[in-house]
C-alpha cells in the first residue's frame, strides 16, 4: 500500500497527541514529587492509558486489552512517559532540541502498523 500525503499528515498528527499528553503527564508526575522513572506504571486503568484510548479509539471498536491491540503498546507508553519524565526531571528540557533523543529512543521500540489497521474495511472486520 503506497503512503499518500494524507496518511503522512495524520501519522504526524497521532504523534502530536502522543507526544503531548505524555510530556502533560510526565511533568504532572514531576510536580506531584515523583522521584524515581520506575515508580510511573501504566494499566488500562491509568489516566494516561485512559485519554489514550479516548483519542485513538473515540468508537470503542478496539478492546483495551483485546487482540488487536498491540501485545507490547502499555509498554511503550510506559517507557515513553519514563523517557519524559527522566529529561524534564533532568532538565533537558530547557535545551532546543530535547525530545529529539526521547523520539530516537521510542522509535527503536516502534512496531509497525498491522496491516489490518490500514484496511478501508477495518471496522466491519471487528464487526
Amino acid at each position: 500500500m503506497d503512503c499518500t500525503a494524507d496518511d503522512e499528515e495524520n501519522e504526524v498528527f497521532m504523534q502530536e497527541f502522543y507526544y503531548i499528553q505524555m510530556e502533560k503527564y510526565a511533568r504532572q508526575a514531576v510536580s506531584e514529587g515523583v522521584k524515581n522513572a520506575d515508580d510511573l506504571h501504566v494499566s488500562a486503568d491509568s489516566e494516561i492509558y485512559r485519554v489514550l484510548n479516548l483519542h485513538y479509539n473515540r468508537n470503542n471498536h478496539i478492546e483495551v486489552w483485546g487482540p488487536q491491540v498491540p501485545s507490547n503498546f502499555r509498554y511503550v507508553v510506559e517507557q515513553t512517559l519514563r523517557e519524559f519524565f527522566k529529561a524534564i526531571q533532568g532538565g533537558k528540557d530547557t535545551e532546543q532540541s530535547w525530545k529529539k533523543s526521547i523520539y530516537k529512543i521510542i522509535s527503536r521500540l516502534d512496531d509497525p502498523v498491522p496491516e489490518y489497521f490500514k484496511s478501508p474495511n477495518f471496522l466491519e472486520q471487528l464487526e
